[in-house]
């Protein structure tokens, strides 16, 4: 992979992390309105008990002055009791006394029922203040962990966003404008190519496109989002086949009038795929990239067959492999090689170094 690509790999995951910290640093004034909040509902608890005693010790204040004020009135009524002269005027004032003392007694029972419920309230006031004591510790705890973790965030970031600087000083800026500019738009930059697709916007590559992504030569883009694509080896599902004895593998025909060969240094190009085509007396060859299956150079055109005709490529190190598509079939691949018959050629060359390795290895178990 292009070290470009790794930066940005690292940028993209940095970029997350800060995104997170940032989140979670912002949410941190709601986390301690919330607690707050919380703390907020024991006090008015605690007020509303303490504004039912203060209630009812007031309501006791009154009732007491409204006894005071109903024994003067007895106390003067019977001193005009005593300066009558008709009995009516003394049944009147005998009625009022009477009356007087009555009330006295219900006020007498209210204020009783008031100290009954003077101790449920003290009760009330005593837990609410309890409560609210532990949850007031309690809360000062989760707030002092809160602004610990801000500090801890705030040191994270600082740190993640120094890395971020080093990260971007190592990508060029044409690059790094495509990729703030993505960022933007979609949120992430880059994207993980799997089964030929980009994994963000699910959309199919073409075979050039995936060849050259998995190779990671280059700097390749999707063409439906713009994120920057990768490939990662390890990602790959590898599909187990069943264990079957081993098969000899099958050896190309030596007059077949197709031929496909490795070469693992060919000229400037280095490893490179070789397919060659008898037809009409008239000899074909295509050069393809090894990994990406891309086609190299034009089509050559020679008199006689490929093997006489083409005798600078069969000189130095190679190796022939299996493959049966005909002309027809390899001139509607236009300018790349589809990745089914890429793969094809690479199972094959690596059954062929297989082979020539346990070839070699037999001779010299025989020997000892």
């Amino acid at each position: 992979m292009l070290p470009e690509l790794q930066n940005l790999l690292e940028l993209q995951k940095t970029d997350r992390e800060i995104l997170r910290l940032n989140e979670e640093i912002a949410a941190l004034p709601k986390r301690v309105a919330a607690i707050e909040q919380k703390l907020a509902g024991t006090k008015a608890v605690l007020e509303q008990a303490e504004a039912a005693v203060k209630a009812d010790d007031a309501a006791r204040r009154k009732y007491e002055s409204t006894i005071q004020d109903l024994q003067q009135k007895i106390s003067k009524y019977r001193d005009q009791s005593l300066e009558v002269k008709t009995n009516e005027q003394y049944r009147a004032l005998q009625h009022e006394i009477d009356f007087a003392q009555q009330e006295i007694r219900a006020t007498e029972d209210k204020i009783l029922d008031m100290m009954v419920s003077a101790e449920t309230r003290e009760k009330q006031v005593k837990a609410a203040e309890a409560d609210l004591k532990a949850e007031t510790r309690e809360i000062e705890k989760e707030k002092e962990e809160a602004r610990q973790r801000s500090a801890e965030d705030q040191q994270q970031l600082a740190e993640w966003t120094a890395k971020r600087d080093q990260l971007r000083a190592g990508v060029s800026a044409d690059l790094l404008r495509h990729y703030d500019r993505v960022v933007k738009l979609r949120k992430t930059g880059l994207s993980e190519v799997r089964d030929h697709k980009c994994t963000a916007c699910q959309v199919m590559l073409r075979p050039q496109t995936y060849n050259e992504v998995r190779s990671g030569e280059q700097v390749v883009i999707c063409d439906s989002c713009q994120r920057i694509l990768y490939f990662d080896p390890a990602a790959e599902v590898v599909v187990e086949k069943p264990t079957t004895p081993a098969r000899r593998r099958p050896r190309p025909k030596a007059d077949a009038p197709q031929g496909w060969y490795y070469r693992p240094e060919y000229r400037e190009h280095g490893e490179v795929l070789l397919g060659f085509s008898n037809a009409n007396s008239m000899a074909t060859r295509r050069i393809y990239d090894f990994n990406t299956g891309r086609q190299i150079g034009d089509i050559v055109l020679r008199e006689g067959d490929y093997h006489l005709a083409f005798p600078e490529d069969f000189s130095g190190d190679y190796i022939r492999l299996n493959g049966s598509w005909n002309e027809a079939e390899v001139e509607s691949w236009g300018n790349e090689m589809p990745m089914n018959a890429l793969d094809s050629l690479h199972a094959d060359l690596q059954a062929a170094r297989t082979e020539n390795s346990r070839r070699h290895s037999e001779p010299a178990e025989a020997a000892r």
